[in-house]
Formats: structure tokens, C-alpha cells, sequence
């Protein structure tokens, strides 16, 4: 297959790169531990080629970059597009840098909303990620994460309102540097108790840091063992942020709710939106190299959709 771009999902930690064919059809995959913040003295250029250096030598190709690589910590800082925001208008809004003989780099803008009277929300990689999901209309996604998204999609994938919820983060300070972790043990995984810390913080989303305490007391009281803990406040973080959002978004309870993200991530979610009634479905895998082709698509890098 002939190559038309080279897709580059550059985040925090990791690098994953992918051959696309003119069709827009994946040829190759590849991923290394390159991430932005591994980055020594801004050398972007040494991780970028330890991964493709042989792909942008033979074919010459463009790329098409997402993600923290265009940060303020990453190596151009591509501004944000407003919401609402279209794969269309991503297409519009690259920031194109050159890093080798007749090849460019254009990175797609993150999204931000808010402001004014409300908190500033921005995003990075997410906004690839829907598009590639191919999410349908009038649509709530949640992407979990160490900063989960809660977005609202309209007609033509447009992103017009999303919310970010630290709880991922929130959750590794408690247990790595709280007193809430010493009492914890780690290394198996506990349903019921991960039920039980949902049900309470689904039921006092306005007491979160009363609530969240129950993950000491419940080993104090003998509720819990030590072995259940990280389920259990797990559990309650995260069924504090669906009741949060929930009570924001309002969703249409006919319709289920699309989780896209990583696997373990997506079924704790799952059990959680179950919990307060939800019904969800999962985006099929892939989804940010198909955001790359679809937002190329657009820039005219890819050709049309066959058929």
C-alpha cells in the first residue's frame, strides 16, 4: 500500500506512531516509552526518530501528531480551538512545523471551552479520539484517565461542551502520598468493594471530602480489608464524579453513554454508569489513528472515503 502520513499519538508518557496507506488504511504500528515529558533539553527530534527515522527517509510522507506533543511542554505549542469544535475546523487550525527535508509535522490544536462565568476546560488527544470514534449525534462520551472527560457531541461530531474530572490523579496522591494509603494493600482486585465506594459517592457527590475519609474508616471499623481498599476508594471517586456530571450534563437516559480509553479503566467506569443507571457502549480500538485519517481527510493529506 502506498503511505500518505504518518500518524503520531504523542502523550505524557508514551509515543505511538503508524504507517496509513492512501486509503486511509493502517500498514504499520509502532510504540516506544518516548513520551513528552521523557524528553531531555526539548530533543525531540532524537525519540521522534528512534521510532520512524525510516519511514520519513524512505517515503517522505507527512505527519499528523496529536496530543501533549502540542503543549506547552511539547515542542510547539499548538494553540486551542474553541468549542464547538469540528474535525474540519482541526484541519484548518494546524500548527505545521518542518523536521526534515521536505517533511512536516502538523500537529492538531487541542480544544478548550468555558471561560467567563464558568471554569476554562482544555483537552489534548481527547478531541482525536472522539473524532475517531465516530461518535453519533446529540451524544455524551466519557473518556476515563488520570483526567477524565465528560463531552458533549452534536451533529457532524462537533464537540460543543466538555468537563474534566482529575479523579485518576486525585486518586494516585491519596493512595501514594495520603495516610488514606497506608492501610491499603494492592495487587488484587475487589468488585464488591469497588460496588460499595460507587454507591456512597454516587449518594454524596456535595460531601466528597467527608465521603472519601470512609476509605480509612471502613479498616479502622472492620468494614473492609486491607486488600479492598483501592477498589473502595476508587469506587467512591469515581461514582463522585459520574454524580457530578450527571447533575451537569443531564443525560438522555434512552441513549447509552460511550466510553473510549483503556480497557480496565473503561469497565470500572462501566459498573460505576450501570450503578446510577446508565447504559454505556464502547468505541472500537483505534481510535486516534482513525482520528488522525479522518482530520487528514479534511486537510485533503488522505483521499475521500471510498463508496
Amino acid at each position: 500500500m502506498n503511505p500518505s502520513f504518518i500518524s503520531l499519538d504523542w502523550g505524557t508518557s508514551s509515543l505511538r506512531a503508524t504507517l496509513v496507506s492512501a486509503d486511509g488504511e493502517i500498514i504499520e504500528s509502532r510504540s516506544a516509552p518516548g513520551g513528552v515529558m521523557t524528553v531531555k533539553d526539548r530533543d525531540f527530534h532524537t525519540p521522534l526518530n528512534a521510532i520512524c527515522e525510516d519511514w520519513i527517509d524512505i517515503h517522505g510522507c507527512p505527519i499528523v501528531a496529536s496530543g501533549m506533543v502540542g503543549s506547552r511542554q511539547g515542542w510547539v505549542e499548538a494553540p486551542y480551538l474553541a468549542c464547538p469544535a469540528t474535525p474540519a475546523a482541526a484541519a484548518m487550525a494546524f500548527t505545521t512545523l518542518p523536521i526534515a527535508d521536505k517533511v512536516d509535522m502538523h500537529i492538531i490544536p487541542g480544544v478548550c471551552c468555558g471561560g467567563g462565568d464558568s471554569i476554562h476546560d482544555v483537552m489534548r488527544g481527547e478531541e482525536t479520539q472522539i473524532w475517531g470514534a465516530a461518535v453519533g449525534s446529540e451524544r455524551l462520551c466519557v473518556l476515563p484517565g488520570t483526567h477524565s472527560k465528560w463531552v458533549s457531541v452534536g451533529q457532524d461530531s462537533m464537540i460543543t461542551h466538555f468537563a474534566t474530572y482529575i479523579t485518576g490523579e486525585l486518586y494516585g496522591l491519596l493512595t501514594k502520598h495520603g495516610i488514606l494509603g497506608r492501610l491499603m494493600e494492592f495487587g488484587s482486585r475487589d468488585d464488591d468493594a469497588f460496588h460499595a465506594g460507587v454507591s456512597l459517592g454516587l449518594k454524596h457527590p456535595n460531601q466528597a471530602t467527608h465521603v472519601v475519609f470512609a476509605a480509612r474508616t471502613a479498616r479502622l471499623m472492620d468494614e473492609l480489608p486491607s486488600t479492598g481498599l483501592p477498589d473502595y476508594l476508587s469506587g467512591i471517586l469515581i461514582g463522585v464524579e459520574v454524580a457530578s456530571a450527571m447533575a451537569s450534563y443531564t443525560p438522555d437516559m434512552t441513549l447509552p453513554v460511550v466510553l473510549i480509553g483503556d480497557d480496565d479503566l473503561c469497565r470500572r467506569y462501566e459498573l460505576a454508569l450501570g450503578v446510577a443507571g446508565l447504559r454505556v457502549e464502547r468505541a472500537s480500538e483505534g481510535a486516534t489513528v482513525q482520528g488522525h485519517v479522518r482530520i487528514a481527510r479534511e486537510a485533503g493529506i488522505v483521499g475521500p472515503k471510498a463508496g
